[in-house]
């Protein structure tokens, strides 16, 4: 036999290999995925979780999602757990809380302006420090961020069920014009098409 000449043996599908018809149906799903993907396709986006509700951590949430609008990014904060007690206003309230809603009310800052400090709080004089300096270099406030916020169009979620847990209501929210009060599949939703995503 020449060494151009094909044998029977050759031609038969080898064990464990993939036939034609399989090959071709791998192609065919890997396509579909790439679709899957392309449909999906990441936007300008940023997602940013505000887990925490100490005040550089905050100040330095509201000072990315500013920036990032600035650049012209979409941004959407979600503030959960310790982060949800910085969007209560100070001026309002809520009856009709239960006693464990009391007391986190009680334990719990009210608003921006009760926040502390992370590290080197020192009984609020750290705290009270980091705020003359703030204003002595003209770096903004949380309440001013939060404001900047809203005019650039950023969007806030709120986690229901860390307000449940910890007794908020609505009414003694913040009044801000994106707020959205919703669950994590909500978020997930708006992360899962960012390019961008934080936990802070």
């Amino acid at each position: 036999m020449s060494e151009n000449t094909i044998s029977k043996e050759t031609l038969e599908p080898v064990e464990g290999a993939l036939s034609l018809e399989q090959l071709s149906e791998q192609i065919e799903e890997i396509k579909g995925q790439l679709q899957t993907l392309t449909n999906g396709a990441q936007e300008d986006k940023l997602s940013l979780i505000v887990f925490s509700g100490d005040l550089d951590k905050v100040l330095a949430s509201f000072i990315i999602a500013t920036g990032a609008v600035a650049m012209g990014l979409d941004v959407v904060m979600f503030f959960t757990f310790w982060g949800t007690p910085v969007l209560r206003d100070k001026k309002k309230a809520a009856g009709g809380k239960d006693f464990m809603g009391k007391m986190f009310g009680t334990m719990l800052p009210k608003g921006a302006g009760g926040v502390k400090l992370s590290k080197m709080n020192m009984g609020g004089m750290g705290t009270t420090m980091m705020r003359t300096l703030m204003k002595k270099k003209n770096v903004a406030s949380i309440e001013q961020l939060m404001e900047l916020a809203a005019e650039f169009g950023v969007r806030i979620f709120v986690c229901e069920m860390s307000m449940d847990l910890m007794g908020f209501k609505r009414e003694e929210m913040v009044d801000y014009p994106n707020l959205t009060y919703c669950g994590v599949a909500k978020f997930l939703e708006e992360a899962v098409e960012s390019k961008i995503q934080l936990f802070i």
